[in-house]
């Protein structure tokens, strides 16, 4: 592996860090500042991922238009305004900004280390750049619970990172520019429709637990615990993904998709349990079944999708918006209506339900065909 894609493999991994270190907390934060309820925050929480996440076909065609590194440059400078924005008291801009850096930055960031694989090394340097990603996650939610009790402090340090990784991003060597260039009114074309839907569901599901495990969390552990487990998750993520990722690329996609689904409907249930060691087993299948699941949606849509790998992977991103969308949404109203019964555990297992009813009915529509 090349020294920029190291390089970029770091700056995966510190982006994550600082992106992580705030968002778990998010739903927390915005219900004490604006003082509203549950199905308020999910809808804040879900317009920013949608914004996120349905604008990364377009940023994906403007990254193919501007160059991967300049693209990369430019998320990471949004990504410092954004910090400095959480600094200066206004949360929901800051989420916003922050959310518009991800859009541009995922893409590029996976675009570029694709960019010379061949099809034999794609599973392996996907997953590399998803285990990257994923470190960051499991650290960043440990930084910010040390720092929870203190957000100005936060805020500074992530200003501080994204600066300092704005400047590291400068340094990654051009790619080779893409001969043949898209219209933005194509950026859809030649979209995997299965592998997309399937994503969809995929992160609806998982975002009700990104989303609301901190909430559900209050009382339940100390808010450092909830961050050992939230570390505990991404680290085994990062752990199991480039383990299994000759054998996730090999497997029927059926197969992958009820094994991964079946991990994820675990670890719900357990979450119902509502003690340390129930979350901390919830966590821990939501490890597995996510890292079979993230991957093979991403290498399934590669194979089916006729456009470039950078391109592709915006589709996927807004599968995903659309899915976090989706929880937000739907997640906060039924949150929402569980506390107000006072039986929270029912939350998780309607959800878990929801991973044994959804996957089949996206599998159920329009299949794509390969090229």
């Amino acid at each position: 592996m090349g020294g920029a894609r190291v390089l970029l493999l770091v700056g995966g991994f510190l982006v994550n860090v600082g992106t992580f270190a705030v968002y778990p907390y998010l739903a927390v934060v915005l219900r004490e500042r604006l003082g509203v309820g549950m199905a308020q925050v999910g809808v804040v929480l879900g317009a920013a991922m949608l914004v996120q996440f349905a604008s990364a076909p377009v940023m994906a065609a403007v990254a193919e238009r501007v160059g991967l590194k300049r693209a990369l440059v430019g998320a990471t400078a949004l990504y410092a305004v954004g910090a400095v924005a959480y600094l200066g008291g206004p949360v929901v801009l800051g989420l916003f900004l922050s959310c518009a850096a991800g859009a541009l930055y995922s893409p590029a960031y996976r675009g570029y280390l694709a960019h010379s694989a061949s099809v034999d090394e794609r599973a392996r340097l996907v997953s590399a750049g998803n285990a990257a990603g994923n470190l960051g996650i499991a650290v960043g939610p440990v930084v910010g619970a040390v720092s929870l009790d203190d957000p100005g402090r936060l805020f500074a340090m992530t200003s501080v990172l994204y600066a300092v990784l704005l400047v590291g991003h400068a340094f990654l060597r051009p790619e080779r520019e893409n001969a043949v260039v898209e219209p933005f009114r194509r950026v859809l074309h030649g979209l995997a429709v299965t592998p997309f839907a399937v994503t969809v569901v995929t992160h609806y599901v998982y975002m009700q637990f990104y989303q609301y495990l901190a909430v559900f969390a209050v009382g339940r552990l100390p808010i450092t615990g909830y961050g050992v487990v939230m570390m505990g998750y991404s680290l085994g993520l990062a752990v199991v993904q480039p383990l299994v990722a000759d054998r996730v690329g090999r497997a029927r996609y059926v197969v992958a998709l009820g094994f991964g689904f079946s991990f994820v409907a675990l670890g719900m249930v357990a979450f119902a349990g509502g003690t340390v060691g129930s979350i901390a087993v919830g966590a821990a299948a939501m490890s597995v079944g996510t890292a079979v699941l993230f991957l093979k949606n991403d290498l399934e849509a590669l194979a089916r999708s006729t456009r470039s790998a950078t391109v592709t992977f915006g589709q996927q991103r807004l599968a995903a918006g659309l899915g976090a969308f989706l929880s937000g949404v739907v997640g906060g109203a039924v949150y929402g209506v569980f506390e107000s019964v006072v039986w929270l555990p029912g939350f998780w297992l309607v959800i878990a339900a929801q991973c044994v009813v959804l996957p089949p009915l996206a599998l159920l529509g329009r299949a794509s065909r390969r090229p």
